[in-house]
């Protein structure tokens, strides 16, 4: 396992006696994402990131989310406890649905990313469209869209559509391809729904080359973290 665990996002006087805050990725781009979003959403949290791309890596080469690689990221959860997490963020979407699985028997609030992204697309949109790469990333996001629909009792339609072939362009070095497709099912998909969910933020990326878009679209992190905050403050008083 090619696991990294960077120094708190702090300087280290006096931030033992801040709560503190771990995130667990799978994309080695994401601690520098998401280091601005905890600053400013939870002033008064330190943080720490605990990386392993192979839990990704491995959930795209088994087409599906493994018993294996859930346990493997339970083994980090309970690890980031032991080291003094006081709450856990995991960012990687494809791996919402071990999170759920995982949040029961955790000590500590645990958070799949997506959730603040799927409250808040349910509250804007009835017809939202999911956007994805992967097919392993398409189905947890679909599902926990259709979830925060039942829980705000919202008659939501969604429609999903794979961009598929998009990712292995990506990773074969042809970002160019992935951009291109990604766009292509943002353009089909804008056309049938009011709002767009892009299930992996990085897809983002392909639709700045655009001078607008047809219907407004979300990535989880900040309204992730945001939700994360809320829940943190909820949980506090």
């Amino acid at each position: 396992m090619a696991a990294i665990v960077a120094l708190p996002n702090v300087a280290l006087t006096g931030w033992t006696d801040m709560p503190m805050l771990a995130l667990i990725h799978t994309v080695a781009t994401l601690p520098a994402v998401f280091q601005p979003l905890v600053r400013q959403a939870l002033p008064g949290w330190s943080s720490f990131n605990i990386l392993d791309e192979s839990l990704l890596q491995h959930t795209i080469r088994d087409g599906a989310l493994s018993n294996r690689t859930k346990q493997r990221l339970a083994q980090y959860v309970f690890s980031a406890a032991d080291a003094g997490a006081d709450a856990i963020v995991v960012t990687c979407s494809t791996l919402g649905n071990a999170v759920d699985s995982i949040a029961s028997i955790t000590s500590v609030p645990l958070f799949r990313i997506d959730q603040g992204m799927a409250n808040e697309a349910v509250r804007k949109a009835q017809r939202i469209g999911v956007l994805a790469t992967l097919p392993s990333t398409l189905e947890p996001t679909g599902t926990m869209i259709r979830n925060a629909a039942r829980t705000a009792d919202r008659n939501c339609i969604i429609v999903e559509k794979l961009c598929d072939g998009a990712f292995g362009r990506l990773t074969a070095g042809d970002p160019a391809a992935h951009d291109a497709m990604v766009v292509d099912g943002f353009t089909t998909l804008a056309l049938q729904t009011e709002l767009i969910i892009l299930a992996q933020a990085s897809m983002a990326r392909a639709l700045k080359a655009l001078d607008h878009t047809q219907v407004p679209y979300l990535t989880s992190p900040e309204p992730g973290i945001a939700h994360v905050a809320k829940e943190l403050a909820a949980l506090s008083t």
